[in-house]
């Protein structure tokens, strides 16, 4: 007989809540178990940047172009670049580290759609959940840079910026690349979430706007020409609680 059989449907109810609970808990476990693989895996990889930007963009066309060139120059500036791993924007940045001289790391996840692992990877960690590849993103860079894309690159820029805002995560370069393509975004800011008091004007100052990609490298070294790369151990407790 089974369990809604012989016992109330209510309390059938309740124990499939334990089940399912149980198997939360378990769950827990894989998710620590994810943190701490890509934890061990990627402590060397720095001084590092992350690059973000669209999976649809296609080999061959502009925003493809420029960032392969963004990426090499990274790259031969000592940079490890990690990105998605992915296809688009992100394959053009793990192609031009690839060619480069520091590794190309590539944060893989799981989707039912568009993600496949790009071949130009030194460094490949796959990944279930996506909170868990965000917090690697950040953990691990010293600068982002933010290229043309869909839902999941606001997504990831909205966390950075909101990251450093509030302290939880290093100050560091934000930079978006391909100026009009974030026009309207950042007219958005300035016109409707500083005008309206929902953010202080300062905060505008935590974005950089950059089209040419040896402008880019330099504004990342300037940002560091003081205080160099290395995190002081105040600075790595505070990556401990991102």
């Amino acid at each position: 007989m089974s369990v809604d059989k012989k016992i109330p449907a209510s309390r059938a109810s309740r124990v499939r809540d334990v089940q399912k609970s149980g198997h939360a808990s378990w769950q827990a476990f894989e998710i620590m178990a994810e943190f701490v693989s890509a934890t061990e895996r990627l402590k060397e990889i720095t001084p590092a940047v992350s690059i973000f930007g669209g999976a649809r963009i296609k080999p061959g066309t502009p925003y493809y172009e420029l960032t392969e060139k963004i990426a090499r120059m990274l790259s031969d500036a000592g940079f490890s670049v990690i990105s998605g791993g992915g296809p688009g924007i992100m394959e053009a940045a793990n192609k031009g580290a690839f060619a480069g001289y520091s590794p190309s790391v590539g944060l893989n996840i799981e989707l039912p759609h568009e993600q496949n692992s790009n071949p130009y990877q030194d460094i490949s960690q796959n990944f279930k959940h996506f909170f868990m590849r965000k917090v690697m993103f950040v953990k691990n860079a010293s600068a982002y840079v933010v290229l043309p894309g869909g839902f999941g690159t606001l997504d990831e820029l909205m966390e950075c910026i909101t990251l450093v805002q509030t302290g939880k995560t290093l100050n560091m370069p934000i930079i978006l690349v391909c100026e009009p393509f974030w026009r309207g975004l950042v007219d958005w800011i300035k016109t409707t979430l500083i005008d309206e008091a929902m953010i202080s004007p300062e905060d505008l100052d935590l974005i950089q706007i950059i089209d040419e990609p040896e402008m880019i490298v330099a504004a990342i070294f300037k940002h560091y020409e003081t205080r160099g790369f290395k995190l002081s151990p105040e600075e790595e407790r505070i990556q401990l609680y991102l």
